[in-house]
């Protein structure tokens, strides 16, 4: 039987890990976009104040992304320290999309940032614009690929289960690229980066404003903030609703729980605004409804009816009892190579064995349980509703709060009226909603999985590693003074850059440095010849 507090920690530890390195990815995208289109506009028109501007934004860019690239070496190598088994397990199809991204993070993406960083006096600028706009695209490739792995453990399309290797092994690498599901995670997780970007320009552009400093160039920033924001954050809502879409079709259960829908609804099903799900009495309380929305929302149609949570646990029951016939069916195969009967009956059953694994947290042979134990075992695929339920409710709060201040702002840039002082200090309040934002939709996506640490294939409980809970112990704090540390430091160099401002940082990033105001020998990096 697995050591549950083994389990929980091993948890705790990637989910630290993860949801700290997802405070950088998504800035890093959006930054990525907006200094290239502001390098564009100065290649275009050759004015210094849009060089200053993708300078300055690019040097913040840099700072991320080298604390983006240092916070992401931790979770390749946890996959094979904290969660053994489950690389073993799947290795076959989710190493591939992982090594790529990690080459592509580490090498592409890092020479590009040093061409874009060092490469101005050595570059002519059309070359170097391209650069910027390769960069882009290599962080925007590279999320691409971790979402692919991602995706696959959502939806686990294009492999199967060899049972002669006990191992989940590819059949299909174009299902697996092409998978519906990594597809919607990326495009989604893409746009609210570039959401996360353009709050971060705006918000530090209305600081400069209220404190009349660097206005030109923080007014210009704050105008093409304003519009990329307002296409990414209505981006944000319309592929949030193909994620949905695809919740639908392959994760009913997550949906379920995070609509808090108990019961089967007659189509179409309404959404619940607002409520207070209680799991043990199993209903929700307080609950304001809003007719039809969920249903075109979850099903594009008026006639399709949602499953509810239970009536997705009898499935899982009736899913429970298949997979003990695979299981047996596989130790029959174990005991002897050349049982073609065990073989055939494995083949018909085998989709379901990952739910006959969800016993082994109660009986150590499946095949032993009673029915008692085969219930707690469906019940257990419900993932926490309540945390699910408030978690993306206050999301899409945040994110419509996000449009509508695109939205003000973009209306005064427009009329280029004055702006009221209201707005830019609400700008400037506005800088954690999108981590915020993120962070709970990290939180709907992973959390709403489990107990599936692969989507029907694999129990999270049976994934990890044979560690001790004193070596998670010392590794969780060890990771959280580390995190921390490196959180002072990035939070210190973005706030001395910005009061330093433009002028002083962008031909002299060691300026950031205490008590420093020359580069290293006289070298400016940052430099551009005279023109």
């Amino acid at each position: 039987m697995v050591d549950p507090l083994l389990v929980e920690l091993s948890r705790l530890q990637f989910a630290l890990t993860a949801m700290y390195h997802f405070l950088f990815v998504p800035l890093t995208l959006g930054l990525s976009v907006l200094v290239a289109m502001m390098e564009t506009v100065y290649v275009m028109t050759r004015r210094k104040i849009w060089r200053d501007m993708t300078k300055f934004w690019g040097l913040l860019f840099g700072i991320n992304f080298a604390l983006g690239v240092a916070t992401g070496l931790t979770m390749e190598f946890q996959f094979g320290m904290n969660w053994a088994f489950y690389s073993h397990y799947v290795g076959d199809i989710f190493g591939a999309p992982l090594a790529i991204e990690g080459l592509m993070a580490f090498f592409l993406e890092a020479t590009l940032v040093g061409l874009f960083f060092f490469g101005w006096t050595r570059l002519k600028p059309v070359t170097h614009m391209a650069v910027t706009w390769f960069m882009a695209l290599g962080t925007n490739f590279s999320a691409l690929w971790i979402l692919i792995a991602n995706g696959w453990m959502q939806n686990p399309v294009g492999a199967s289960f060899n049972p002669d290797t006990m191992r989940m092994e590819v059949t299909d690498f174009f299902a697996v690229l092409f998978n519906p599901v990594a597809q919607a995670k990326f495009v989604h997780t893409v746009a609210a980066g570039y959401t996360m970007g353009a709050v971060f320009v705006l918000a530090i552009s209305a600081w400069y404003i209220l404190k009349n400093r660097h206005v030109e160039l923080a007014k210009r920033s704050f105008a093409i903030a304003s519009a990329f924001g307002l296409a990414a954050s209505l981006s944000v809502v319309v592929l949030g609703d193909e994620s949905g879409y695809a919740l639908t079709e392959h994760q009913k259960m997550k949906l379920a729980a995070i609509e808090a829908m108990w019961q089967t609804e007659e189509a179409p099903a309404s959404f619940t605004l607002f409520g207070v799900p209680d799991m043990a009495t199993r209903s929700t309380e307080h609950a304001i409804h809003i007719p039809w929305a969920m249903g075109l929302i979850g099903t594009r149609s008026l006639d399709t009816k949602m499953p509810g949570i239970e009536d997705l646990v009898d499935r899982a029951k009736t899913r429970i009892r298949d997979g003990l016939v695979a299981y047996d069916a596989l130790e029959a195969i174990k005991s002897d190579r050349s049982d073609q009967a065990a073989r055939a009956t494995f083949e018909r059953t085998k989709a379901d064995l990952g739910y006959a694994l969800l016993l082994k947290q109660y009986v150590e042979d499946p095949r032993t349980a009673n029915d008692d134990e085969i219930d707690r075992a469906a019940w257990s695929t419900v993932p926490g509703v309540l945390p699910l339920f408030s978690s993306f409710r206050i999301m899409v709060l945040l994110g419509f709060a996000m449009i509508a201040l695109f939205a003000v702002s973009l209306f005064y840039t427009m009329r280029e009226a004055r702006a009221p002082r209201w707005l830019f200090r609400l700008a400037f309040l506005a800088l954690p909603a999108p981590w915020i934002a993120v962070e709970l939709g990290w939180l709907v996506a992973e959390f709403g999985r489990q107990p599936w640490i692969i989507e029907g294939v694999l129990p999270t409980f049976l994934a990890t590693s044979e560690l001790g809970v004193v070596d998670l112990l010392v590794t969780i704090a060890g990771f959280t003074l580390l995190y921390g540390g490196l959180a002072v430091i990035e939070v210190m160099l973005m706030v001395r850059a910005v009061k330093k401002g433009p002028d002083q940082v962008i031909d002299d990033p060691s300026a950031l440095l205490p008590g420093t105001g020359t580069s290293v020998e006289g070298y400016r990096p940052f430099a551009t010849p005279a023109e």
